[in-house]
């Protein structure tokens, strides 16, 4: 059979066979460009393109400007994009230019006494702001074996929190509240008698007059010097305060990791997580509970595992998470979420607000499951017999109040009857007045040393 033998003809042929497979199987050239087939809701679907998820898209409308999108998910051929501004002027078969561009948060010692949107830029009027670097929105993991301890209390500079539920520094807390029962204005104590650094403020799904008060009558000149306020109001796209989120958290690590004890306050967590659902159902995730898809659930974790303890240089991000109780019930799926992933809880009672018991903490209601760790056992033994007068005057406060109750039938009872105008008046600190983590301290052991309990 000429030069080769039957076994070298068969070996030519096999190798023919996968040159010409190869060639047949080369990848297609992708489209730069492709087009919008479909706007359903604030989602927008494109094809003939491709781009990864968290990339950008520009768009462009019909008086040739463009506008930005994300990427959000994909189906076959299809895009899910989400606008991250107005769509007016977005036309049919708009043409979907996508770049390599993903959102970076801007970080650097400028941000201090400055007022940004969700996607970095000024809102203040006070120029651009001269940032240092950029990092990405997602943060990084912390391995948890090297995250450090939580073994220092910090001063928030309430009474009743730095008495009762006492805050270690590096801890993740939750402030459940409904609507106009004084949480903007614990907030804002908190960002004036704290002893942190940095304070990052997040500002997600407000009311934008809310986030000019807060800004100029609640946080003050003061506490602005040393804040940065990340503010995505109500009217912003789902997309936008998701990033805001983000955003917020980013530059607390980035704080972080330079050494400082950071002091992050997101408010709210719940208007993240109805961001999130937007965007979830509008790209055709299920719902499961209460209208909240899957990724809600896998989102929330994801946010508030980045605060904490660091893993180097000794810095710390104690944070808050507002979760605000629509129809005051605390037992919502968010809140059940959170409640599970927070390292303690802070519930505001409409009882207490409407009876003008400032902060209207519910001192039952709320916990902090790290304060045994950080606290003497003086000061954990006074807190103890607090709460147990407490609770036994509450759990007795109708019999009390139609005079049902006798006095001499139970001794605590009659305790926490004598003690009750006392321990409201402890509870209770005009926004004006700071009270040092050593002297809410002192005064608790005094006032339970009176008690003869």
């Amino acid at each position: 059979m000429g030069k080769y033998n039957m076994s070298d003809s068969r070996r030519l042929k096999f190798l023919d066979t996968i040159r010409n497979y190869q060639k047949k199987v080369e990848p297609v050239p992708v489209k730069v460009e492709g087009k919008l087939s479909r706007m359903v809701g604030l989602t927008l679907e494109a094809v003939g393109c491709q781009a990864a998820i968290g990339a950008h898209c520009k768009i462009v409308l019909s008086d040739s400007k463009t506008i930005e999108a994300e990427v959000v998910g994909f189906s076959g051929e299809k895009l899910f994009l989400m606008p991250t501004d107005t769509v007016q002027g977005l036309t049919p078969n708009a043409r979907v230019i996508p770049t390599e561009k993903v959102y970076l948060a801007p970080v650097g010692y400028s941000l201090l006494g400055r007022v940004i949107g969700g996607a970095g830029e000024p809102l203040d009027g006070k120029g651009p702001l001269n940032t240092d670097s950029s990092l990405p929105l997602t943060g990084r993991v912390v391995n948890p074996l090297e995250r450090h301890s939580i073994t220092e209390p910090l001063d928030v500079g309430i009474r009743s929190i730095n008495a009762l539920l006492s805050v270690g520094r590096g801890q993740r807390l939750g402030l459940f509240a409904g609507s106009g029962v004084g949480k903007s204005v614990l907030l804002g104590m908190m960002t004036k008698y704290t002893n942190a650094d940095v304070i990052v403020v997040g500002l997600v799904g407000e009311r934008g007059r809310e986030v000019k008060d807060f800004v100029n009558n609640i946080l003050g000149s003061d506490g602005l010097a040393r804040s940065v306020v990340v503010a995505t109001p109500a009217d912003t796209p789902p997309l936008m305060r998701l990033h805001g989120t983000m955003l917020a958290t980013t530059i607390a690590e980035y704080f972080r990791d330079q050494g400082k004890h950071v002091l992050l306050l997101m408010d709210s967590l719940t208007r993240f997580a109805q961001a999130q659902r937007e965007i979830a159902l509008a790209i055709g995730e299920p719902p499961v509970t209460k209208g909240y898809p899957p990724s809600v659930y896998a989102r929330i974790p994801q946010l508030i595992e980045r605060a904490g303890q660091g893993d180097g240089n000794g810095g710390s991000i104690t944070a808050f998470y507002t979760v605000l109780a629509e129809g005051d019930d605390h037992n919502d799926p968010i809140a059940d979420a959170a409640r599970a992933i927070l390292d303690g809880h802070i519930t505001l009672s409409r009882k207490y607000s409407e009876a003008g018991q400032y902060p209207a903490i519910d001192i039952e209601a709320s916990i902090s499951r790290l304060m045994t760790d950080i606290v003497s056992k003086p000061h954990r033994e006074s807190a103890q017999r607090f709460r147990r007068i407490l609770s036994a005057y509450e759990r007795d406060r109708d019999l009390i109040s139609v005079g049902a109750y006798q006095r001499g039938s139970d001794p605590r009872i009659d305790e926490a009857i004598d003690f009750y105008p006392r321990l409201m008046s402890f509870l209770q600190q005009d926004m004006g007045q700071h009270v040092s983590f050593q002297q809410a301290q002192k005064d608790l052991q005094e006032l339970m040393q009176s008690s003869g309990v």
